[in-house]
């Protein structure tokens, strides 16, 4: 019998993959996401150093509104929310790691938001 490994686990595989080939640096952080059931989140990361520079998610103050619901919109919020923060922090140029997730969806409209905001991927 074949044990056929679930879609979570698939997924990891596919970050694992990833995360050999690229890393964030002070000067290019690599921008993280990941997606629960009910939110989804957005890391600025500086591997080198080991520390987050930013984050956002459906989860803080300003976008109430999308708690528990992550819909398209809502992605591109938390998109346009990372790239304020990050351009606060003086950072233009990003390294995009999508975690895992097909490029499509709530992850393309995250991606299209931090780019139409300034920042360089």
């Amino acid at each position: 019998m074949i044990n056929k490994a679930s879609k979570k686990e698939t997924r990891y595989g596919k970050h694992k993959r990833i995360r050999k080939k690229i890393s964030g640096t002070p000067d290019k952080p690599r921008l993280c996401v990941f997606k629960s059931s009910k939110n989804i989140y957005a890391q600025l990361i500086d591997d080198e150093n080991g520390i987050t520079l930013a984050t956002a998610s459906t989860l803080e103050s300003d976008l109430q509104e999308f708690r528990g619901n992550i819909s398209v919109e809502a992605a591109k919020r938390v998109g346009d929310s990372i790239a304020e923060k990050a351009k606060s922090k003086g950072v233009t140029k990003i390294v995009f790691d999508r975690n895992g997730y097909i490029y499509h969806g709530r992850i393309a409209a995250l991606a299209d938001a931090a780019r139409e905001k300034g920042l360089e991927f």
